[in-house]
């Protein structure tokens, strides 16, 4: 069962870091080339006399991502090598290294696709009935759906899991020129996954991100008498040369979608979802209600 949606997050050991959308059974990245790749970099940035911190926004990236990658825990973004390279005067080591990593190894081809297209997406739209999306969770939140996740994961693989959906959270961040609209579910806060003080911690930083220039929250409340959702999830992406592609989720697997017709479809519903939701300000309005009222 797929767990988090917005399965474009950096996969760690082969699984999708936002949970949703392809296979979990893909197979996971070689780890000692993760590692060696990792010791490679650390090597170099010790020689230059930079700690993680120093290092980290040099090269554009959080400590966490620059200490996930050292040990090893996770695949470096696609242009994490050339700068690292060029900062610690690696000498090309580095970017030889980073050929020897097999980005995307074990993952469906549309699901490459989509986290490629991803990187510099114009905007990116969401459609979501069934938890919330993982850009948006918490910690707290992200960890009860890998903790109930069926087949069961090992601690060490919810700890990876949860790193990578955390850090792929500075996207909304990191690309202030992107569009990010969410439509979603009243009912997904009602729910209370993982207990009350979750919930309220969860809607207290929706409420943040809603404040961001660059995203959009909005939600559909309960009763609603007419829906253009209720074929389930949607995402749509605008790339930067204007064509727009689609992304659908299911129980097991994911399907990147570039069919223009299909494009087409999954456009108008996402646009009828966005007019039948609440406003931006009465979402923000209902938000704090939620939360007032636990």
């Amino acid at each position: 069962m797929t767990h988090g949606t917005d399965s474009i997050d950096s996969p760690t050991y082969g699984t999708f870091g936002n949970g949703g959308g392809g296979r979990s059974g893909g197979e996971p990245e070689p780890q000692y080339i993760l590692r060696m790749f990792g010791e490679v970099v650390k090597t170099f940035r010790r020689r230059a006399r930079l700690t993680q911190e120093q290092f980290a926004p040099l090269v554009g990236y959080s400590p966490e991502t620059v200490a996930s990658i050292e040990q090893g825990r996770r695949l470096p973004p696609p242009d994490f090598a050339e700068r690292a390279d060029s900062l610690l005067d690696a000498f090309g080591v580095i970017l030889a290294a980073a050929k020897h990593l097999t980005r995307r190894k074990g993952l469906a081809s549309w699901f490459r696709q989509w986290a490629e297209l991803e990187l510099s997406a114009l905007s990116l739209y969401t459609y979501e009935c069934r938890l919330i999306p993982g850009l948006l969770q918490t910690a707290a939140y992200a960890r009860t759906l890998f903790t109930d996740r069926l087949p069961p994961l090992a601690d060490e693989q919810i700890e990876a899991q949860l790193v990578a959906r955390l850090e792929r959270q500075h996207l909304l961040h990191n690309r202030p020129n992107t569009a990010f609209s969410f439509v979603l579910e009243e009912h997904l806060f009602l729910r209370d996954l993982g207990g009350e003080e979750v919930t309220k911690k969860l809607v207290d930083h929706i409420l943040d991100l809603s404040e961001l220039r660059n995203v959009e929250i909005q939600i559909v409340p309960l009763v609603r008498r007419h829906h253009a959702g209720l074929d389930g999830p949607m995402r749509l992406l605008e790339t930067p040369e204007h064509q727009w592609c689609a992304y659908s989720e299911g129980q097991m697997y994911g399907q990147f979608i570039s069919d223009p017709k299909v494009v087409s479809v999954i456009q108008m519903r996402c646009a009828s979802m966005r007019s039948q939701a609440l406003s931006l300000d009465d979402s923000q309005s209902l938000m704090r209600r939620m939360r007032g009222a636990r």
